[in-house]
């Protein structure tokens, strides 16, 4: 019987999408990656090369699964705050995503290089260009900083998630605390930073 090369691969990562989300980059462990997935870890190695290697791909397979769900186009920028409910969305029905990325700035963020960096920035540069131009086309605040704007959004759309603690302490269960009610506070918030 052949191997299913692929078959292997993806069970290795969505078993390390989870080891990685659950303990870090610092705590993860390959073997308990390779329990989880039912593959002998030796394939981790063949196929990912170590577990840095392995960490890089799964952050850029996830990234990617999020660009491509929800694309930052200069048409979507028109309307930044939908946008911005779209990738909260992402985040709830994602969990693991925002504690990926934590992770990452925890444990490799700051003066260190990042996973596919390069990459990461022109993605990024690309988002700014979205905001530009709907900037010049009236529809968002031309005197806001593209940039600094698109760390806003991304901080925006995963506020909930990135401390859920202090969301805790300051609507403390309330009834008023539903996931619909924190996605339409993240768009009318988004809404009024960006009116021109």
């Amino acid at each position: 019987m052949a191997w299913d090369t692929e078959k292997t691969k993806r069970l290795l990562l969505d078993a390390a999408v989870e080891e990685f989300a659950e303990h870090g980059f610092q705590g993860a462990r390959v073997d308990r990656v390779a329990k989880s997935a039912g593959v002998n870890k030796e394939r981790i190695y063949q196929y990912f090369g170590n577990k840095e290697q392995l960490f890089a791909t799964v952050l850029d397979s996830e990234l990617k699964k999020l660009a491509g769900a929800v694309p930052l186009t200069p048409e979507a920028a028109a309307d930044l705050p939908e946008h911005v409910g779209q990738i909260y969305d992402y985040h709830l029905a994602h969990p693991h995503f925002s504690r990926l990325v934590h992770w990452e700035g925890l444990e490799l963020g700051g003066d260190r290089t990042v996973p596919a960096e390069h990459e990461r920035t022109v993605h990024y540069l690309a988002k700014v260009e979205s905001i530009a131009a709907a900037q010049r086309a009236g529809a968002i605040d031309a005197a806001l900083d593209p940039k600094v704007l698109m760390l806003v959004v991304v901080h925006l759309a995963q506020m909930w998630s990135s401390l859920p603690q202090v969301a805790k302490m300051l609507l403390g269960g309330s009834a008023e605390d539903t996931p619909e009610a924190r996605r339409a506070a993240v768009v009318a918030l988004t809404a009024k930073i960006v009116a021109p």
